[in-house]
Parts: structure tokens; C-alpha cells; sequence
């Protein structure tokens, strides 16, 4: 069975922020017990791969926490915009084939990275 898009998906859309902070939290119980379990059996290499590994799932809870705060309808900042600039007050351009050959891939003449121009 196949789903059809209604094309409504970002107004119902569902953020796996919740079920990401819970794992996050089961990991890192999970991560302090290995690391009081592999002190207590004086395995220390494997005592600090488990505190690593807990301090990484603490600072993913930490992050997943900021995220929920911030809500559904975050954006960066106002010098930030959601998307990438059209550029409407340029002309178009036409695409550059090469020797007219209709299957030699178009080229564009412009850089990769042009640098970002804000309105």
C-alpha cells in the first residue's frame, strides 16, 4: 500500500524531536550504568568509552531540549532568510552548449559558489 500525498505535508508534519529525546535519555542511562559497571570491574579504557559516549547522548539531550523550546516556527534570525534568494532583479540566463552538439551536457558559465547577496 502506497500513500498519496496530500500535499499539505509541513502543515501536518510530526517532529521526532520527543522520540529522539527519549532514546537520547535511554542511551545515556544506559552509557553511566556501562561506565559504573566497567570502573567497578577496573576496565578503564572501556570505562572512558562509555563516559564519552554518555556525554555525547547528554549534550544530544541538550540540543533536542533547545529545539523543542524553540518551537515549530523557528527561524534563525532576521538577517537570515528561510531559503536562498531568487535573484528576480537579474535577467535569466541561457544555457551554453558547446559545439551546438544536442548531447553534450549544458554548461553554465557561472561559479559553483557564487557568494549570497541578501535584499
Amino acid at each position: 500500500m502506497r500513500l498519496i500525498r496530500s500535499g499539505d505535508e509541513p502543515v501536518h508534519a510530526r517532529s521526532p524531536l520527543r522520540m529522539r529525546f527519549w532514546l537520547a535519555l535511554w542511551g545515556t542511562l544506559w552509557m553511566i550504568a556501562g561506565t559504573v559497571f566497567f570502573v567497578a570491574v577496573d576496565q578503564p579504557v572501556w570505562a572512558g568509552v562509555t563516559a564519552a559516549l554518555a556525554l555525547i547522548t547528554a549534550i544530544d539531550i541538550a540540543v533536542v531540549i533547545r529545539h523543542i523550546r524553540q518551537g515549530s516556527r523557528f527561524q534563525p534570525g532576521p538577517g537570515v532568510p528561510p531559503y536562498e534568494p531568487t535573484g528576480e532583479d537579474e535577467e535569466p540566463r541561457e544555457p551554453i552548449r558547446g559545439d551546438g552538439d544536442p548531447h553534450e551536457p549544458i554548461r553554465d558559465t557561472r561559479e559553483l559558489h557564487e557568494p549570497r547577496r541578501w535584499r
